[in-house]
């Protein structure tokens, strides 16, 4: 008989493929939730039984999703990209193109530092085989592309612009401001960089 923290194979999914039962979900989802804000924000490594505890479930259940760390990491990483990627359309709909290209910098952004926080484990996983390799540039280029796009046929941003070379700036941007990481200071670069992309 299954418990209501039950594992489940794949987000959504429990035995048998069946659909997890909403409270294993939600289990799911808030234990995602805490890790990637631990991740962000914690200058020392982060423990599985502090995000059990922040969550507020055994740390039994959060290994029933997640059975090691590596797993965890792997998808905090992949709910963050699928989050970042997915905002540029919402945003889109929400906002001008010129608005919207520098709000989703901004989740990008938080991405990135989601990303350091769990820096050492993904080099690992992914070097080792054992965390699936995304294609985190090129779909992050795609959503850059979208909102671009748009804006040039809005006629404020500019359409001789390479997607890729966005990409490029704002991978720059998040490096140069490691050692700084100051919000300030990135939001200067990033206001930079819409500069150079508005028409």
């Amino acid at each position: 008989m299954s418990t209501p923290d039950s594992a489940t194979p794949g987000p959504g999914k429990g035995a048998a493929g069946r659909p997890a039962r909403a409270d294993a979900q939600r289990n799911r989802e808030k234990l995602l939730a805490v890790a990637g804000a631990a991740f962000a924000s914690a200058r020392d490594t982060v423990t599985l039984d502090a995000i059990a505890r922040e969550a507020g479930v055994g740390i039994g259940t959060l290994y029933r999703h997640f059975p090691t760390r590596e797993a965890l990491v792997e998808a905090v990483y992949a709910a963050e990209l699928d989050d970042v990627v997915a905002s540029a359309t919402t945003l889109l709909d929400q906002l001008p193109p010129e608005a919207a290209l520098r709000a989703w910098m901004d989740r990008y952004a938080a991405f990135q530092a989601t990303k350091r926080g769990m820096g050492d484990i993904l080099r690992a996983g992914w070097a080792s085989g054992s965390i699936a390799t995304p294609a985190t540039r090129e779909r992050i280029t795609a959503a850059i592309a979208e909102i671009i796009g748009r804006g040039a046929s809005a006629g404020s941003l500019r359409a001789d612009i390479d997607p890729e070379d966005v990409t490029v700036m704002l991978l720059g941007v998040f490096l140069s401001t490691t050692a700084i990481n100051t919000p300030e200071k990135t939001g200067r670069l990033l206001d930079l960089v819409v500069d150079a992309v508005r028409s």
